[in-house]
């Protein structure tokens, strides 16, 4: 008996920890930070920066200007710095360095990779308290710079970096999406570009654009190659029409909704412009920007980030200059169902600072956080490409509405395309929306862009896209992307991303647990059967 009630003990010890790893898997809980008295100024710091810039250097010595500045403010704080050329790469790097404990300090990302970054207990410092101290706070009496207060950062872009009604980043910069057309091409098939595009008349002139002559070339530019329509960001794609469409994507609590009706009318409308021939995207076909300023491209949407590489004239180009055509070049927010109702995202790069043991260090990173919100670095950023500086006190000042002001006057720094770019997000402010962002909305905003780049695929290579295909792509990307039952919202769960470090460590040793349980058990009943033998 008193064996019996031992076995049972031990069984429920096991499912206790196996109930508590269930709860860690997903778990957000971070510690707020509390904020020291005051900065130790005795004491050198050492704090490393991940940003990303792409092949603009430009970009690269506003980063190390800013770096040098701060320094002469804060001479016992350095900061080292860490480029990379995608997003992706720092999602990566971060996740690998929460195992082992070695995570940046400061590091440029997206609310989306946040997310996941919190299913590690006190990974990312939550901001409120930093936010609002009196001497270190946004605008704060200690601050040795013009520093923007909390009022002064643009409530539309904060918003973004709150999750679970929580503070975990500040915006760094903003910028939408932008619809870049060869208007001379769509004035020599007979066309006039209408006040707000839509996506009626971008797929009419795309077809018009397709048509080839006897002998296989492309009547618009007497070509062989012609794409008259390319998306860079098929994500962004798939989530403004549904947005446009009032469609579902996801919920704010994570429910996945973005396998509906909808999203098949938007597929199959796709596959028809594809078996055409008038549509492709950046993934299957190559940058737009190349395309676009070759001569073989009529509409080519990238972020209003990336207009610098677009157009005759443009300061940044990817291809040899005897390849780029002369033409007009028009900006104009990206196609709309409705018009009158136009929606587009708001995207960007935001900031994050991770926790370490030390309140002193975190208080140094906080410093240089609230550094790269200050004009010097707001508008000198903002210049480089088309975004869009992310407080009031940036946009509004007398340098940046110089710059705007000046658009056209060069191809370099005042290109004009750059600045009507970001002109379009700073005109539609209000018309901007951002999607809800939890613990796997990385995961589906992939999926979004990965159902069209299958079906696209699949049309380019003849298969059949039928409401057949239609059920088995989405079977297939929520098993990829480990989604919910699609359907609206009767499906709650969402993908929870990697399991953090201490969730695989505690899994392992439950596991060993069990073996040693079992292996008890299996001696004990041996021992009993012995026992009666020797009756």
């Amino acid at each position: 008996m008193r064996k019996s009630r031992k076995t049972k003990g031990i069984l429920a010890l096991a499912a206790l920890c196996l109930l508590f790893l269930a709860g860690c898997h997903g778990k957000r809980e971070q510690t707020a930070f509390a904020v020291p008295e005051s900065f130790d100024t005795s004491r050198d710091y050492e704090i490393t920066f991940w940003a990303k810039n792409d092949t603009n250097i430009n970009q690269t010595e506003i980063y190390k200007q800013a770096i040098a500045d701060f320094q002469e403010l804060y001479p016992n704080i350095t900061v080292n710095l860490r480029l990379y050329t995608d997003y992706g790469d720092i999602y990566n790097d971060v996740i690998t360095n929460i195992s082992t404990g070695t995570t940046p300090n400061v590091c440029i990302t997206y609310p989306d990779h946040i997310a996941t970054y919190m299913t590690g207990d006190n990974v990312v410092v939550p901001l409120d308290g930093l936010f609002t101290d009196e001497k270190y706070g946004l605008g704060g009496s200690e601050i040795l710079f013009d520093a923007p207060t909390q009022e002064e950062i643009v409530p539309k872009f904060l918003e973004e970096c709150s999750i679970e009604g929580h503070y975990y980043a500040v915006p760094y910069m903003r910028s939408t999406e932008a619809c870049y057309i060869n208007k001379t091409y769509v004035e020599q098939l007979g066309y006039t570009l209408p006040e707000t595009l839509t996506w009626d008349f971008v797929w009419e002139v795309s077809e018009a654009a397709a048509e080839k002559n006897p002998d296989g070339t492309f009547k618009l530019n007497g070509g062989d190659v012609l794409i008259p329509f390319i998306y860079k960001s098929t994500d962004n794609m798939m989530i403004q029409m549904l947005k446009q469409k009032g469609a579902g994507y996801s919920t704010q609590t994570g429910e996945v909704q973005i396998f509906n009706d909808t999203t098949k009318e938007i597929l199959y409308t796709i596959a028809d412009h594809t078996a055409s021939g008038a549509f492709s995207t950046f993934k299957i076909s190559g940058y737009p920007a190349n395309f676009l300023n070759a001569g073989q491209c009529v509409f080519a949407i990238d972020s209003t980030a990336g207009a610098t590489w677009m157009g005759s004239d443009a300061p940044l180009v990817d291809i040899a200059e005897e390849s780029i055509v002369d033409f007009d070049i028009e900006v104009m927010e990206i196609p709309q169902f409705d018009p009158e109702h136009p929606q587009m995202i708001s995207q960007g790069p935001s900031i994050c600072i991770f926790n370490k043991e030390d309140p002193q260090e975190v208080l140094a990173s906080w410093l240089f956080t609230q550094y790269l919100l200050s004009n010097q670095v707001q508008i000198a950023y903002s210049e480089t490409e088309g975004y869009v500086p992310v407080t009031t006190k940036a946009q509004n000042s007398e340098e940046y509405q110089d710059y705007l002001s000046r658009a056209g006057e060069d191809n370099d720094t005042h290109y004009e395309v750059k600045i009507k770019a970001a002109e379009i997000l700073l005109n539609h402010m209000d018309d901007t929306f951002t999607t809800p962002v939890f613990n796997g909305s990385t995961s589906l905003r992939d999926a979004a862009g990965q159902l069209i780049e299958e079906v696209t695929k699949s049309t380019r290579r003849k298969e059949t896209v039928d409401e057949a295909y239609m059920e088995n792509l989405y079977g297939e990307m929520q098993a990829l992307y480990r989604l919910n039952e699609y359907g609206g919202p009767a499906g709650g769960e969402v993908d929870l991303g990697p399991l953090p470090v201490t969730a695989k460590v505690l899994l392992g040793a439950l596991a060993a647990a069990w073996v040693l349980i079992l292996l008890y058990l299996f001696l004990q009943r041996l021992r009993e059967r012995r026992g009666r033998g020797g009756q």
